[in-house]
């Protein structure tokens, strides 16, 4: 499943002017994109915000079982034979722990438009 994932997502990526979001397309996916950003924030925030998510879903959900799930996740994706979750060497680290969307938003679009037009 995977092998046939890895295809259909570089196919997409040929296409040319996409966004493809996922833990290891930088790094296995699309190492040669133009340009790449790993996105992070502290645990307590991205599991507030996912808590806040599955909430507005009205998903019956506790914080401190989002943020235990959470972190079993990312432990599992680093350590995982396969495609372990890291940055990207080349790619633009953005920790979003105390930014609001509308500012990473800002700095990824600033970033992809300074690449596109060689800078």
């Amino acid at each position: 499943v995977r092998a046939a994932l890895l295809d259909q997502q570089r196919r997409l990526a040929e296409a040319g002017d996409v966004v493809l979001e996922g833990r290891d397309i930088g790094t296995v996916v699309c190492p040669q994109a133009q340009v790449k950003f790993f996105l992070d924030a502290s645990d307590a925030v991205r599991a507030q915000r996912r808590f806040e998510e599955l909430q507005a879903r009205g998903e019956a959900v506790e914080l401190a079982t989002v943020l235990a799930e959470q972190q079993e996740r990312d432990r599992q994706d680093r350590v995982r034979q396969s495609s372990p979750l890291r940055p990207a060497q080349d790619a633009v680290l953005l920790d979003s722990t105390a930014l609001p969307v509308s500012e990473v938003v800002a700095i990824i679009v600033a970033a992809a438009r300074a690449a596109q037009k060689g800078g």
